[in-house]
């Protein structure tokens, strides 16, 4: 492989870091921005202060039942997502057979972007799975994005040998270290007219890039990003590879799928994103700031209008196998959700107007409300431990008669819909292996507020800090399916 260095690196790494903030004012996480008036947040607290010491009851009570409102909305919100998907599939399918028909020559170049940190026993698996894309060579652009003080990932690159073009670019350390920064360096390098990114322990099967090119031209220009969808392989191992599989199915083939048939801001997956470049371009690529880059992308690009569509094909991915591991992971994708949350509500007649009530509706109940509500579950499991093991008095003040019945129904149907759904998901995907983690998942959802809880401890103490997720814990000789098609999950 070719070892670069970035030319010009400081004023590369400069213009990383700015690029989005020139071009949609106010809608980068960097944390400068977000303390530019700390006077409100000292206010609101101040204010809740006074309400609790003057009127707790008042507010117990205004908290629960506003929370129980809350819980069944977006109960609602989501089942009917999954309503519309099971009626509906939106992806864009493009047979095997159409995929092959695109003449070579009429293939644009396609770059792929991989930003790798500490990761040198995933890469020979990653280099594998790409020589086994079905695209003409002299048409990909490999980018292989390392940080320039990774040694152990950077000797790893080096003893490869393959025949892919394949370019390493070492990007120099600097703050913030996280995977956009990485991302919006490789960009400025990048020569194709589309773009996807994938993670090291990726392995997409070898006509996605032909579908998303077929794809793309079906779908017209106005859909500027195609979002793959991603599956597990050594998703069997224990209970926490079980429900990490189920969730991502539910995520990926009922959830995303509905939030598209709903003309809803779609979040991205961190991976197998497929772009048209001039797009992301135009928004001024990734906020280096955030750490959920995707799902801050995705929303920028459809307040400008655009619209996402789903890819009929599979990514296969590596699941977390080890708890720590597992929370690490979450807390980041939360606390990116709700950088990216705050940082949409920074101008509110200008979201409002870019993506409508409706829009905005979506935004607020599939972006706020999924770490929002998985913190708020640790307060209500805390207050009913408290009601059984002690009945003391001010657990019942919060939950007078109508109250309390609301909470209850919401607590039952809630509950039970979403393991519901759950089952659902094993069904559509046909994996009846996961029917038992999917019975179980209300204990998964303790280590998802787990998660969500030291994501809104982070936010404030640290939040840009990129928590690296270890890869490699599980072999790659237990893929299921990386060579498949678009049919290797149903």
């Amino acid at each position: 492989m070719r070892i670069e260095h970035v030319p010009d690196a400081e004023w590369q790494l400069a213009l990383a870091l700015t690029e989005v903030e020139q071009r949609n004012p106010g809608a980068t996480a960097r944390p400068i921005a977000t303390r530019s008036r700390p006077w409100r947040w000292v206010a609101v607290v101040g204010v809740l202060a006074v309400c609790v010491l003057v009127a707790p009851t008042v507010v117990g009570v205004t908290f629960t039942t506003l929370a129980s409102v809350l819980y069944a909305v977006t109960v609602w919100h989501r089942t009917s997502l999954v309503r519309r998907a099971l009626r509906h599939d939106p992806a864009l399918h493009v047979s095997d057979a159409e995929a092959r028909a695109l003449p070579d020559d009429e293939l644009p170049v396609y770059s792929i972007l991989i930003p790798a940190y500490g990761e040198p026993e995933v890469l020979p698996g990653l280099l594998e799975a790409l020589e086994r894309l079905e695209y003409p060579q002299h048409r990909l652009d490999v980018v292989l994005l390392l940080e320039a003080d990774d040694d152990e990932t950077i000797d790893a690159a080096r003893s490869i040998e393959t025949d892919l073009p394949v370019r390493v670019l070492l990007v120099p350390p600097g703050e913030p270290r996280t995977k956009p920064r990485a991302l919006d360096v490789g960009l400025r390098f990048a020569h194709g007219e589309l773009v996807t990114i994938y993670d090291a322990e990726d392995h997409p099967e070898p006509l996605q890039l032909r579908r998303a090119v077929e794809a793309f031209r079906r779908a017209g220009d106005q859909v500027v990003c195609l979002q793959a969808r991603l599956f597990f392989y050594g998703g069997h191992r224990n209970l926490l590879t079980r429900w990490f599989t189920t969730e991502y199915a539910t995520w990926f083939h009922l959830y995303l799928p509905g939030l598209v048939l709903s003309d809803a801001t779609v979040p991205l997956g961190g991976t197998s994103n497929h772009f048209r470049r001039w797009a992301i371009d135009e928004v001024g690529g990734w906020d280096p700031w955030n750490v959920t880059e995707d799902c801050d992308l995705g929303i920028r690009l459809q307040r400008r209008g655009w619209r996402i569509g789903i890819l009929d094909s599979v990514t296969m991915e590596e699941p977390n196998t080890d708890v720590l591991n597992w929370v690490k992971q979450r807390s980041r994708w939360y606390k990116g959700y709700l950088q990216t949350f705050l940082v949409s509500w920074r101008h509110p007649r200008s979201l409002v107007g870019d993506l409508g009530w409706r829009g905005v509706f979506h935004l607020v109940m599939f972006v706020g409300c999924t770490p929002l509500l998985a913190v708020m579950n640790l307060w209500f499991w805390g207050l009913a431990l408290v009601w059984l093991t002690t009945k003391a008095a001010f657990v019942q003040t919060m939950y007078p008669g109508w109250a309390y019945y609301l909470a209850v129904a919401v607590w039952v149907v809630g509950n039970l819909s979403v393991v519901y759904v759950s089952v659902v998901t094993a069904r559509v995907v046909r994996r009846p292996d996961l029917l038992v983690a999917a019975l179980l998942s209300p204990l998964y959802w303790v280590l998802m507020s787990i998660a969500a809880l030291r994501a809104a401890v982070q936010l404030v103490t640290a939040p840009s800090h990129w928590e690296k997720t270890t890869h490699g814990l599980t072999l790659v000789d237990e893929e299921p399916s990386a060579t498949t098609g678009a049919a290797g999950v149903p």
